[in-house]
């Protein structure tokens, strides 16, 4: 298995650090609190960077519970293609339109992660993925303030300083970067696969 190389640790690091600061600039009037899981239901996308530092997260934990994850995965997986057949053959979503995606995790949307425990809490969190450590910030399109999810409509939504905008933006940079080392020679092996393919290393051939 391909380890998490040093460029990609740091910058999942500068993640949580923008999201500690982007809290703090809310005021308290972020929901977000270890237990509550509204965003840890339905697959999305992540990227190879993601599934490196899932596989990593597996590695650290008990046989016992990487199996039990591994085995939620794979059912969602075989659901998946059992939907849409063409996943067999090829895992990235690069190669999908925005319509067949969004068709895919509208079927599936009341699938929990694979990683989530009955607590609520995530088995693998210090190794999630970058969207899963940015969630919960309030999203802005053009001028428009919105809760980043239903549990957020509850509370006052405040726009994040335009600073930490700024740096949300370098930080999609760095991804962009870190996502062409990490591919290397391998390009059109796909950015983006569905989150519980980042669990099975057999179904990921740059963590085999």
């Amino acid at each position: 298995m391909t380890a998490l190389a040093d460029g990609p640790r740091r910058f999942m690091v500068r993640c949580d650090q923008w999201f500690e600061r982007a809290r703090a600039s809310l005021l308290g009037n972020l929901p977000c609190r270890r237990g509550c899981s509204r965003c840890c239901i339905g697959p999305f996308a992540i990227t190879r960077l993601d599934v490196a530092s899932l596989q990593r997260g597996l590695t650290s934990l008990a046989p016992s519970v990487r199996l039990a994850i591994e085995v939620s995965a794979r059912s969602q997986v075989e659901a998946f293609e059992a939907v849409f057949p063409r996943l067999k053959a090829d895992t990235a979503l690069d190669r999908w339109s925005d319509h067949e995606v969004d068709e895919l995790v509208e079927r599936f949307q009341d699938l929990p992660c694979p990683a989530l425990s009955e607590d609520g809490s995530c088995r693998v969190y210090s190794f999630r993925p970058v969207t899963c450590r940015m969630m919960g910030i309030p999203v802005e399109a053009d001028g428009l303030v919105a809760g980043a999810c239903a549990v957020q409509t509850a509370v006052p939504v405040q726009r994040v300083p335009l600073i930490l905008r700024q740096e949300e933006q370098r930080l999609a940079e760095q991804e962009r970067a870190e996502l062409e080392v990490c591919l290397g020679a391998t390009p059109g092996l796909g950015e983006e696969v569905l989150l519980p393919y980042g669990f099975l290393p057999d179904r990921n051939p740059l963590t085999r």
